[in-house]
Order: structure tokens, then C-alpha cells, then sequence
């Protein structure tokens, strides 16, 4: 920066970005927290559940790549000023809806707003700081961001207790309209760092047709779908369920999860820095990470410091697939920078658009039609369908790992053109 105060207005224009973020995060994870309450509220089952959280994946998932292309053409903040308010009278209507059909609209409103924000954080970072310190510092907004999912643990289990769910939807809808001005008056408008926008489409498959921009984006369909398939909706019934916990305490759980997750986001970030690699560290922590799966699935974890222990440490290896971003930058041109990260991000909210849903189908097929209080209890063996369906995805995603191009820290776009 030239300035003091343009180093200002940055920091200041990122920490909206990262607000923003931590409300997407807060959604993408909190169908966990309220998964029962969703049940008896709109008398559905595991498959439909799953569909109505996932919802938010799906549509993410269909506009990451335009909003890298929005990204790189009108800037952060108009799609931050947009992202807002679609998003706030998302959460609005899905807090107050009377019915399924309706939740599931404004569930799908929130993914629509919200799916911006990751990659206008993204894009920030990338025009305003070094490019060495990218990994670091996006581990370090993430840090910050992954709050949104802590407070979506235990925090809103207990706010769902004392308020109700719908109230606290609501409270966050006019968090994020709150959101949308902040950003429009303080993020700044960055045309130095805009594609033409008669040239973006080129720009765009510039980005597709490299081979080196597609192992990320296999890694974390594999690595995020297993990990948001379970903390972001079936871990809080899964520990309530097979280790009879409460509520709060199997969403405090959730909340241990993220932490790590958090934690990792920034460490490993950090570390690839470091040491000047990206790929060694993507393949150590995404193998820890399929592990995990391999312990839930023995049935020897025990309630307690067991499970506590498993999900910090799931969570902040699950974190190794931040590397794919900034791995993803470094193959592709500098100036798509934005369409190279989501192009990669779309991976992340299409593995659990697919798995949310798949396994609460698959453990419907031998569900014995047992119901308390409204919500579907399944066995044993039900859940264990589940988990071998999350364990195959983690292990997918770390066989992609493999083919992810080494960078060396650097952008090496022209270098494989030469």
C-alpha cells in the first residue's frame, strides 16, 4: 500500500469481508444445532432434512464460479453490498416460514447472498497484500471467520432453548442487511484489480481448460463433503443418538470441531509458507483427516475426552484443504485470481450438496420406523451406513491431493507456459 490510509481502507473494506464470512459460516453449519427442531417443526424425515440443508450447498455451489467472474469484474464491494442483502431477507423468511416449501426458499435465498463472500475476501487479500503472506493471511481471515460456525455449536443450542430457533434467524437476517451497508460504505472499490469485462469469459476458461486448476477442486469435494456431511448436520443427532448425549453437549462438539478446524486454517497456512510448500502439507493433513473417519467407524471412541479429542483433531486436519486456494492462484494467471479460487471453491459446497442428502437417503433404505418427540431415531447400523459413505468421500478427496501441482509458494503460471 502508499498510504495510510489506503492500508486502512483495506483492512477496513476486509474486516467487512470477514464479517460477511463469518455469517456464511454461521449458516452453513447451524441446520446441525437445530436438526431436530427442523424435524417436528415441519414434520420431515433424514432425506428431506438432509435436502433442506443442503439447499445452501447447492446453490453455493452453482454461483462460486460467478462470483469469481463478478469478482474479478465489478469488485468486492458492490457483490458484498448484494450478497448482504439477499442473504438477510433469506434468513428472514427462513426464520419465520410456516411451512417446508417456504423454509426451503429462504434457506436457498441465504445460500444465494451468502456464497459471495468467501471470494470477495479472497480477492481483497490477493490485491492488497503480498503474495508470499497469501496462505498466512487467508488462514488468519478464516480463523476469525470459522467463529461463525463456533457460535452455530453450542451457542445456538443454547439460544434455541432459551429464545427458539426462529428468533435467532431472524436476529442474524438483520445481522447481515446490517452487513450489506456496512460493506457498501466501507469496503473499497478496487478497479486497478478488475478484468475487463468484455474478457472475462476468456479469462474464465483460461482458468478451466488448466489441467493444474482441477485436482483442488476433486480435493475438497472429497475432503469438504465428508466433513460438512457430518459436522455441518449429522454429527449433533449422530452423538445424541449412539452416545446419548444432550443436545448442548453434542453440539458443543460441533463447536470443538470448528475450533480445530479454525485453528488449522491458519496453522497449516502458516506452515506451507514456511517451509516454501504446499502440496506435502495437503497430503499429511488430508490423510490424518480420512483417518479420523477410519476411528469413528471402529466404535472404539468413548463419550468424554474420546470424542472431544477425535473431533479437534478431525477439525484441524480437515483444514489442510485451505492450501487448495492458494494452490489454485499459483497455476493461474495472477489477474484471475478470483475465478481461479472459486473454480477450485465449488468443490467445497458440492461434495455436501451431494452427501447432506445421500446420507440421510441411505440410512432411510433400513430405518425401522422408530419416532420420538417427532424426530427419526436410527441405529446403529443405520449410522455406520452413513459414516462408511462420509469415510469413502475423505478418502477420495485425499487421492486427489495427489495430483495437486507443487507451486513453491509462488505463481508459476508462465513457467508452465514456457
Amino acid at each position: 500500500m502508499n498510504s495510510v490510509v489506503s492500508r486502512q481502507g483495506v483492512l477496513l473494506g476486509l474486516g467487512v469481508a470477514i464479517g460477511a464470512y463469518l455469517l456464511s459460516f454461521f449458516h452453513r453449519v447451524a441446520p446441525a444445532a437445530i436438526a431436530g427442531d427442523l424435524q417436528s417443526s415441519f414434520g420431515i424425515g433424514g432425506a428431506q432434512l438432509g435436502t433442506l440443508a443442503a439447499t445452501y450447498f447447492y446453490v453455493y455451489t452453482v454461483m462460486q464460479v460467478p462470483t469469481g467472474v463478478l469478482s474479478d469484474t465489478l469488485g468486492p464491494r458492490r457483490i458484498l453490498f448484494w450478497g448482504g442483502l439477499v442473504a438477510g431477507i433469506g434468513s428472514i423468511l427462513f426464520g419465520v416460514a410456516p411451512s417446508f416449501e417456504l423454509a426451503f426458499a429462504g434457506r436457498t435465498l441465504v445460500g444465494l447472498g451468502v456464497s459471495v463472500a468467501f471470494i470477495a475476501m479472497l480477492k481483497l487479500i490477493a490485491l492488497g497484500f503480498e503474495e508470499r503472506r497469501f496462505a498466512s493471511i487467508t488462514g488468519m481471515c478464516m480463523l476469525i471467520g470459522n467463529l461463525g460456525s463456533i457460535f452455530a455449536g453450542a451457542p445456538l443450542a443454547w439460544a434455541t432453548q432459551a429464545a427458539g430457533w426462529r428468533p435467532v434467524f431472524v436476529v442474524v437476517g438483520i445481522l447481515s442487511l446490517l452487513m450489506a451497508f456496512a460493506a457498501r460504505a466501507w469496503v473499497l472499490d478496487t478497479p486497478a484489480g478488475k478484468v475487463d469485462r468484455t474478457a472475462w469469459l476468456m479469462g474464465l476458461l483460461t482458468v478451466m481448460k488448466n489441467r493444474a486448476t482441477w485436482p483442488g477442486f476433486f480435493a475438497n469435494t472429497g475432503l469438504a463433503g465428508a466433513f460438512f456431511a457430518f459436522a455441518g448436520l449429522w454429527a449433533v443427532p449422530y452423538f445424541i443418538q449412539i452416545y446419548g448425549m444432550s443436545r448442548t453437549e453434542a453440539s458443543s462438539h460441533v463447536s470443538i470441531y470448528f475450533i480445530g478446524f479454525a485453528i488449522g486454517s491458519m496453522l497449516w497456512g502458516n506452515v506451507s509458507d514456511r517451509v516454501g510448500r504446499r502440496k506435502p502439507v495437503m497430503l499429511v493433513v488430508s490423510g490424518a483427516h480420512a483417518l479420523g473417519w477410519g476411528l469413528w467407524l471402529s466404535g472404539a471412541v468413548q463419550a468424554g475426552w474420546m470424542t472431544y479429542s477425535l473431533c479437534a483433531a478431525m477439525g484441524l486436519a480437515t483444514a489442510g484443504l485451505t492450501l487448495s486456494w492458494a494452490a489454485a492462484k499459483e497455476v493461474n494467471p495472477p489477474l484471475l485470481s478470483g475465478m481461479a479460487t472459486s473454480v477450485v471453491n465449488v468443490g467445497v459446497f458440492f461434495g455436501p450438496a451431494i452427501l447432506q442428502p445421500a446420507v440421510g437417503w441411505l440410512m432411510e433404505r433400513s430405518w425401522d420406523g422408530r419416532v420420538e418427540a417427532g424426530v427419526r431415531i436410527y441405529s446403529a447400523a443405520d449410522w455406520h451406513n452413513g459414516l462408511l459413505l462420509m469415510t469413502a468421500s475423505a478418502v477420495a478427496g485425499w487421492i486427489a491431493v495427489l495430483f495437486v501441482r507443487e507451486t513453491g509458494c509462488r505463481n508459476i503460471y508462465h513457467e508452465m507456459k514456457t
